[in-house]
């Protein structure tokens, strides 16, 4: 109010009501008539699921993530002893936690302490994607703070984790059904980063134009008074500018750019501005002849943009240093690794050198000899030939301790050549360095009624198949198999046995479930954490247990344990996705 009150001239008060009418076009554009804008592609939905439900999505590769959220404005209630009580206390998340079997209350019988250290411990895992997915729907459920943590501690894990891990779609879903948080400005930032770091600014202006205008934040506003002159609304940058600067909230550096960019003035500092991107970004476009030279301490987000926008040049092919020092930043993935290649291709080497590179690579120093060699790679027509210098050069990049700038380009190269178009005396090496995609589909179910696990009692869990169907199935499948008496009974078939018997199934009275599982220990320390009630606690110690396996890379009595205690905590949701991950045959 402070703030309207200075405007008491006419021209201030006109000025003022244009600005409110302009506002209320840019920010919300959903007055037009049509049902608002939903800009974070947060659409898919997830019913309560049953098992059958929960799973059937999986075969369609539904993420997690995806599930359905609760509204921020609505007021969360919590049942207690039959009365309900509406709990004024704040939480933060973007699931319901219902959909994943939790509760408000999923955190408060575990301490501070566990929760930070076990986050501490998967902070330094690189996990696979179910790994991922759990952890996710764990953290980010609604619900309130492990014992001991203050709401201000356990928001700014949450995002602190986001950012971290670079969940870009994710922190926006956070921002929309948050409205305030203590770490609300760290999480707006490093979006509209995110934005500008793609090189993608017509994008990122189409996205940030249309955020919640409740999500107040100085750098978002900056933000969008740029994007006002990148989509040439001039005047109504100039306004929403004048506003930043009577709520002091603009700077010296921001000013100077947005002037010269609004044609006020017709020159600007040439000094370049680090302490942001934003401000980075205003200083490349501003600055005639941008010339910038990044080092080891240089942001991320300041690389991210310097890749996208192609501003990473080697001018003189002869500067070795400089070289070595882009060779390093490639390697520890703060510059684009084909940028490496790329200047590899500009380093000039007489005929006579890239006749005889296969002896003369050994005079030059390390970054020249991995040029020459590639350049002899790209010049060369045979099979053989190229993968033979392929090999020579994945020598000399580990020999400098820089394997992460050659083993997928390595893997890409023998994968466009193809094994089948390989020497024999190449083909197994070759195909030990192609690197597996871990976002590939596990493949379609194949079902094999002679391995229980694998049958088609499975289609009720990947497919929906009805209890009645399925029942039969069980029938008529544990009679088959209960005649060989050959059959092993494995860790994973228990484990299935164990999800009908939690899901209402009957097992043949013959099926021995109980003694089988006697040689099958639970650890204790986790069955305690069921005594205690710690359902969500057990849940992250479970991602530890997986870790950077998928549940199919598991052992058959890890499986089994695994999904015996997700059982006994009622946690169906994640157990039937790492049931469909560990037990069916895929082709």
């Amino acid at each position: 109010q402070k703030k309207i009150t200075k405007l008491t001239s006419p021209m201030r008060l006109k000025s003022f009501n244009l600005l409110i009418g302009l506002s209320i076009i840019f920010f919300c554009p959903h007055l037009v008539g049509e049902d608002k804008i939903d800009i974070w592609d947060n659409k898919k939905e997830i019913s309560k699921e049953s098992p059958s439900n929960n799973n059937l999505s999986i075969q369609k590769k539904q993420n997690i993530n995806s599930s359905q959220t609760l509204k921020a404005l609505e007021k969360i209630e919590i049942q207690d002893g039959g009365t309900i009580i509406a709990d004024e206390q704040k939480v933060y998340g973007i699931y319901e936690p219902a959909n994943f079997n939790f509760s408000l209350n999923m955190w408060t019988t575990t301490s501070a302490e566990d929760f930070r250290s076990s986050l501490k411990r998967l902070n330094k895992i690189k996990l696979s994607k179910l790994s991922n997915e759990i952890l996710e729907a764990i953290l980010f459920s609604f619900s309130y703070p492990p014992n001991g943590m203050t709401e201000k501690e356990f928001v700014n894990l949450k995002i602190d984790w986001l950012v971290r891990n670079n969940r870009v779609e994710l922190i926006e879903s956070f921002l929309k059904q948050n409205e305030q948080f203590d770490s609300k400005s760290k999480a707006v930032q490093y979006l509209v980063d995110s934005k500008i770091a793609s090189g993608n600014i017509k994008e990122g202006c189409e996205k940030v134009g249309f955020i919640d205008a409740k999500i107040k934040d100085a750098y978002l506003e900056k933000f969008k008074i740029y994007c006002l002159i990148f989509n040439k609304k001039k005047p109504e940058a100039q306004l929403l500018l004048d506003l930043l600067r009577e709520q002091k909230q603009s700077s010296k550096f921001y000013d100077d750019k947005i002037n010269f960019l609004l044609n006020v003035s017709d020159k600007t500092s040439n000094k370049i501005n680090e302490k942001n991107l934003l401000n980075f970004y205003l200083s490349s476009i501003t600055i005639a002849n941008f010339n910038y030279q990044p080092t080891k301490k240089t942001k991320p987000e300041i690389w991210k943009y310097l890749n996208a926008a192609n501003l990473i040049k080697l001018e003189d092919a002869s500067d070795k240093q400089k070289l070595k020092e882009l060779e390093i930043s490639a390697n520890n993935g703060q510059l684009d690794k084909k940028k490496i290649f790329e200047i590899y291709k500009q380093i000039p080497f007489n005929l006579n050198t890239l006749i005889t590179a296969k002896t003369s690579y050994k005079t030059l120093n390390e970054s020249d000899s991995r040029a020459l060699i590639y350049q002899k790679y790209l010049l060369s027509e045979a099979n053989e030939k190229k993968i033979e210098y392929l090999f020579l050069l994945e020598e000399l990049f580990k020999k400098s301790e820089l394997n992460n700038i050659y083993s997928k380009f390595l893997s890409d190269r023998i994968e466009e050549i193809g094994i089948e178009n390989l020497p024999k005396n190449y083909q197994e090496i070759a195909f030990s360095r192609i690197l597996s995609d871990e976002d590939l589909l596990l493949g379609k179910v194949k079902y094999n009624d002679k391995i229980l696990h694998q049958s088609k009692i499975l289609k009720y869990f990947v497919e929906g198949e009805s209890k009645k169907k399925v029942q039969k199935d069980i029938d008529k499948i544990f009679k088959k198999i209960n005649k060989n008496k050959k059959y092993f009974v494995s860790a994973r078939d228990l484990a299935l046995a164990d999800a009908l018997i939690k899901d209402g199934f009957s097992l043949p009275s013959n099926f021995k479930y109980e003694e089988l599982v006697k040689k099958f220990d639970v650890p204790s320390n986790l069955l305690k954490l069921i005594e205690n009630d710690q359902k969500a606690f057990l849940a992250l110690k479970i991602v530890e247990i997986i870790g950077e396996d998928e549940p199919y890379q598991l052992d058959s009595e890890t499986i089994y344990f695994v999904t015996n205690l997700l059982n006994k905590m009622n946690l169906v949701t994640i157990r039937n996705k790492v049931l469909n991950s560990a037990l069916p045959l895929r082709t």
